[in-house]
């Protein structure tokens, strides 16, 4: 008779299967691919099937044990981070810095009074609940703004704060904790703790990321250097933890470091898309099995007992007003004394407040100061404010972000547009020298290296999803194998047959003239067609 095991090798293939899968019907249906992992997640919940995901193993080790803050969150801190520009950081660097510090303390004095004299649960109760739910969860944040089309700066505000409110929380979190075990209040040293926490954690993460910087100027090797990420991104976090620092603040300057400093001066264009396309998957499987690992863990049933169901209307509703009354004064006063904030980037801000595992995985660390059926309660509470946020909260910030900023899919078309027209702008420049014999044979060469990197920077860019940009996908991949394999001068040619060769000033210029042409040449489908054959015909007949 043949029995069937389910080994560690099915596992991985089964949740690999289930991750391929959640992402095609996310891309058909589009919805967030995190929701659809959490109501797969809920759905396996209980039954035989979760065996073969090994759903014991997440909901013990990973959820319940705290591995998922170690293990899982500082891959999306890094390959959320890496994209940050500086510029970007600079802008929003102190209303970031203010709403993970001071918002964090707001939202929980908040959410706790509220939950205290409302709700009518016990003092500690209410302000434990307030310090574990109050800090955005980094895995959910970045997670929900990779696949949100806002403004980067916006973007870079909202994923900062989420990756540097955990100290905060963290230890405001210990502060009631330690009081609710001694039933003493002692602020002034925490504070001190919160300091060297978030002041350690930079320092390693600077330490860190200079050596990693030093370590690969002296390697050529693709692979050697994408181990070297690994081993830098868990590195920083394991000597920050080590030492009593945020690990997770570590990681966060880590890869801002090496977006903004160490892809310039060390690393090639070949590595860095390489590396670039690495963390992304990396990122896309620790989403995976965070959110899936949440939606394994929730007890479906038990959140929607009628006393319980009440409980978690009431969470969530002031967890919401606490998130309000956080991020509306904070940003207004930034707005006064800097750079206008808009009040949409504001409502983005509060409906971003998304909550997840690091609430879940610091719930189970309070079981031997909160028993019975307070420390139940919490439990629901939890999974029930953390199950809206992922469900309703996200729904409604993806409907809010789609009405409001409609004009970020335009902008990144022309954006597109514009450095397609520059490379090829350089690459005409190329040619001129060299028919001038203004350039040697071996800087001719190196440029045009140098111009085929940065067409594979915009053949990387362009999205299936931006209907305005699928004729800029077929002209520049057409101009690419042109480059690639043809001769200099065959390849002016075939730029010339596309009639790309004349007007580029303009192109760079008047980006939106030229995506209103192309929108022209696409309805003029027939006629499309036949130019594009004779042309392709033409070119083939070049010697």
């Amino acid at each position: 008779m043949v029995s069937f095991v389910v080994t560690d090798e099915v596992i991985i293939a089964a949740l690999l299967g289930l991750m391929m899968v959640a992402s095609l019907v996310a891309l058909k249906t589009k919805l967030p691919y995190t929701l659809i992992l959490v109501f797969i997640g809920l759905a396996l919940a209980g039954s035989t099937v979760s065996r073969f995901f090994g759903a014991t193993f997440i909901t013990n080790n990973l959820i319940q044990g705290g591995l998922l803050v170690s293990i899982v969150v500082p891959p999306l801190i890094f390959e959320a981070m890496i994209h940050i520009r500086s510029s970007d950081l600079r802008t929003v660097i102190r209303p970031s810095s203010v709403l993970a510090s001071l918002g964090v303390v707001i939202a929980t004095v908040v959410c706790g009074v509220a939950l205290w004299k409302v709700a009518d649960l016990p003092f500690y109760v209410s302000f434990l609940f307030a310090a574990l739910i109050s800090p955005t969860d980094a895995a959910t944040v970045l997670s929900i703004f990779r696949s949100a089309k806002v403004p980067s700066k916006l973007s870079a505000l909202i994923e900062s704060e989420a990756a540097f409110n955990d100290a905060t929380g963290i230890v405001v979190f210990s502060i009631i904790l330690a009081s609710a075990q001694s039933h003493s209040i002692s602020i002034l040293p925490e504070i001190e703790n919160f300091a060297k926490i978030v002041g350690g954690g930079v320092f390693v993460g600077f330490v860190v990321a200079f050596a990693a910087e030093l370590l690969t100027s002296l390697i050529s090797d693709r692979a050697t250097e994408t181990v070297l990420t690994i081993s830098t991104v868990y590195g920083s976090y394991a000597v920050a933890q080590a030492f009593g620092f945020s690990g997770l603040i570590a990681v966060a300057i880590v890869g801002l470091y090496f977006g903004n400093l160490t892809v310039r001066t060390a690393v090639g264009p070949t590595t860095r898309e390489t590396l670039s396309v690495f963390w992304e998957v990396v990122a896309f499987i620790a989403t995976s099995v965070a959110f899936l690992g949440i939606g394994l863990d929730t007890q479906i049933t038990s959140l929607f007992s009628t006393a319980t169901f009440e409980y978690i209307l009431i969470a969530f509703a002031t967890v919401t007003i606490a998130r309000v009354a956080s991020v509306y004064p904070i940003l207004s006063f930034f707005s006064r004394i800097q750079e206008k904030i808009p009040w949409k980037w504001q409502n983005v801000t509060v409906l971003g407040g998304m909550r997840g595992a690091l609430s879940i995985a610091l719930v189970f660390s309070i079981g031997t100061v909160v028993t019975g059926k307070e420390f139940i309660l919490m439990q629901a509470m939890v999974f029930g404010v953390t199950f809206i946020s992922l469900s309703l909260q996200a729904a409604l910030l993806f409907t809010y972000i789609e009405r409001k900023f409609p004009e970020e899919k335009n902008v990144e078309a022309e954006q597109l547009n514009v450095k397609l027209a520059q490379a090829v702008s350089a690459i005409e420049s190329l040619q001129k020298l060299k028919e001038e014999g203004k350039i040697s044979d071996e800087d001719f060469a190196n440029e045009l290296e140098s111009d085929k990197d940065k067409l594979r920077e915009v053949l990387s860019e362009v999205k299936s999803t931006i209907g305005t940009t699928e004729i800029l996908k077929t002209r520049a991949s057409d101009l690419y194998s042109s480059v690639i394999s043809l001769p200099m001068s065959r390849a002016m040619r075939v730029l010339r047959s596309q009639k790309m060769d004349q007007g580029i000033q303009e192109i760079i210029q008047n980006p939106s003239k030229q995506g209103e042409k192309a929108t022209v040449e696409k309805k003029d489908g027939n006629s499309s067609s036949k130019d594009d054959s004779s042309s392709s015909n033409s070119n083939s007949n070049m010697p």
